[in-house]
């Protein structure tokens, strides 16, 4: 079973690809900006704070509210369905931070 997206799982991602293109530092040079994926719908959601302005790293605060299962008591998102994943997006198209890395190993 799929594991819900929480700011934990996010600096748990960034941790395990530190030093690699799956990781907005690493990839950011290259083209890539951090988004998600909506594996049940293949909805690409572009990283955003809540206003709208796009974020320089994956902030969960500009998903729509259709994806939020639970916010903390301040009203800032706490986690995503399990069906959104966190990667990037590049020309138009959606990278894993797998595939991110892969791509700027060569």
């Amino acid at each position: 079973m799929a594991q819900t997206l929480t700011l934990n799982t996010l600096v748990a991602d960034n941790r395990f690809f530190a030093g690699t293109g799956g990781v907005s530092q690493g990839n950011r040079h290259r083209g890539f900006t951090p988004g998600f994926l909506d594996r049940d719908t293949g909805a690409v959601y572009p990283s955003c704070w809540a206003d709208g302005r796009p974020a320089p790293f994956h902030a969960l605060e500009g998903l729509p509210d259709h994806l939020v299962l639970n916010r903390s008591p301040t009203g800032r998102v706490a986690a995503v369905k399990a069906s959104v994943i966190a990667g990037f997006v590049r020309c138009g198209c959606f990278y894993t931070r797998e595939q991110a890395a892969r791509c700027l190993e060569r």
